[in-house]
């Protein structure tokens, strides 16, 4: 990335917990009983991701609030009640919701696990701190259930250094990239993955490189340059490569881009691509590869800002390249989010990815980067079309580090210091009022909009448990109270000054 510019559970929760608890134990003993062979027990069971808390009972709304003013951090209020619409009086805020309008399926909320923040998880926190902070941020019943990661093809701006996986000496060229290996990501990056699909094995992983090996570059340098033509084809198996050993341990890859910020050349790892270098490479080289070996990994381009969704629709205009991609992902540090509607009203068949921003020293604020992360990219890139919100490093240290030649002042979703505690920045609540209740297979449904003048803004979801999640802000500073009318049913909610609420009911 460039340098930017700038629990407590109610007793109803609780007897609701127990309740899920319950089901979930006679569940597995169905299943030992039919499955007899198996050697399953009812105390474990076979699921390939943990439930979520259950947060909602009959005819109740469960509340999640965080507030500018940090006397509400992700605090869990007292249950509303639904009740039959206009047995209350509504405000004149009405929120309509219609839940059998389904948009787009979304595939979560998370950040990017770095080299740095590998490292800082596996080698700064012990056994104990590093399994509480690893549950706690991906976890959906004890923690905040992240569904989503990017992680770094080779070095990126925060990594401990230089390297891709075909590093050689110069001069030298290897086409059958006989001496591939991840071997350095087997330090950190590999173990940590490991104990997070170990908590949530269905969670989605997107890979993106920063620059292609050295010797297949213009300038022979993993920082700038450009990928020689003559390498696009071993560069093409470059991917297929990693692909196939991540799978051997056990790590699925659900996505790849092609290149992060491929209109950005800089001191760390980088690589600069045109458009129609991109198209090439997918629609000639990639793109067939992936369809000879048979190989899932979604393709996503671009991968950059949105001030230049011509990007992204020039390649998806090429027909050769696009009926090799999934979807063009897009960063925030320029342009505005209404460019991936720009990019979906051309191309509705085509998926939209937010894969990077990043908080840091430049904007303090907790109220105002709650406020803005909210209506920008968690509410404002999935009302533009957006199947997920990422953010940018996991965890950084006390010193916005370690940092490789890049983002000098960046934050972290959380701090890690160096005996060890753990701070979680504004960017962690702004995640955890999604991840939490917004589940992998959710849609995004229809739902009014208010006024501007409400100083509201939202965005809805239909879980495939059933579950229905509504995410409200508050740009005000005073109390708004809002009303919302599902079917022959509505509740009224009073959101705090400068906060965001959470609100799940069944």
């Amino acid at each position: 990335m460039p340098e930017c510019p700038e629990c407590t559970r109610s007793a109803s929760g609780m007897a609701s917990l127990l309740t899920q608890h319950m089901k979930d134990i006679l569940m597995a003993t169905v299943a030992c009983l039919t499955i007899a062979l198996t050697g399953c027990s009812a105390e474990t069971p076979a699921k390939n991701e943990p439930t979520p808390t259950d947060t909602t009972t009959a005819n109740k709304v469960a509340v999640w609030v965080t507030n500018g003013s940090q006397s509400k951090l992700f605090k869990n209020e007292n249950a509303l009640s639904v009740v039959k619409a206009g047995s209350v009086s509504p405000s004149a805020n009405l929120i309509s919701i219609d839940f059998s309008t389904k948009l787009q399926e979304m595939e979560g909320f998370g950040a990017a696990m770095t080299g740095s923040s590998a490292y800082l998880i596996n080698q700064k926190l012990n056994a104990s701190q590093r399994q509480n902070l690893l549950k706690d941020l991906f976890d959906p019943q004890n923690g905040i259930g992240m569904s989503y990661l990017r992680v770094t093809m080779g070095a990126s701006d925060f990594s401990l250094e230089d390297f891709t996986y075909n590093d050689l000496p110069a001069g030298q060229t290897d086409a059958a990239l006989s001496k591939f290996s991840v071997a350095k990501d087997q330090t950190d990056l590999i173990p940590v993955l490991k104990s997070v699909v170990a908590l949530q094995q269905g969670i989605k992983i997107m890979a993106t490189p920063w620059s292609a090996p050295a010797w297949m570059k213009t300038n022979g340098k993993l920082a700038g340059g450009s990928l020689k033509p003559e390498w696009y084809g071993a560069y093409a198996n470059y991917f297929v490569k990693y692909l196939d050993a991540y799978q051997k341990e056990g790590i699925s890859i659900d996505a790849i881009s092609v290149q992060n910020e491929p209109l950005h050349e800089a001191a760390y790892p980088s690589m600069g691509m045109d458009s129609a270098a991109q198209g090439k490479f997918i629609g000639q080289h990639l793109g067939p590869l992936f369809k000879s070996k048979a190989v899932k990994a979604k393709i996503l381009l671009y991968d950059h800002n949105w001030d230049r969704p011509g990007y992204p629709i020039s390649i998806l205009n090429d027909p050769q390249a696009s009926q090799y991609v999934a979807g063009s992902a897009f960063h925030a540090y320029g342009g505005n989010v209404s460019a991936m509607s720009e990019v979906h009203d051309r191309f509705p068949d085509k998926g939209l990815y937010f894969t990077e921003i990043s908080g840091g020293r430049w904007a303090t604020n907790f109220s105002d980067n709650l406020k803005w992360n909210m209506s920008n990219i968690f509410i404002g890139t999935v009302n533009n079309w957006s199947k997920n919100a990422l953010l940018w490093n996991i965890a950084l240290d006390e010193n916005d580090g370690p940092k490789n030649k890049g983002c000098d002042n960046c934050r972290g979703v959380v701090t890690i210091a160096a005996d060890g505690s753990v701070t979680k920045n504004v960017e962690y609540y702004t995640i955890a009022h999604m991840s939490k209740f917004v589940r992998p297979g959710a849609f995004r449904v229809q739902s009014g909009r208010l006024s501007a003048s409400s100083q509201l803004e939202h965005v809805a979801f239909l879980n495939p448990d059933g579950s229905k999640v509504l995410v409200v802000l508050n740009q005000g500073g005073d109390n708004k109270k809002f009303t919302v009318s599902i079917g022959e049913n509505q509740f009224n909610y009073t959101i705090d000054p400068n906060a965001v609420a959470t609100l799940v009911w069944k």
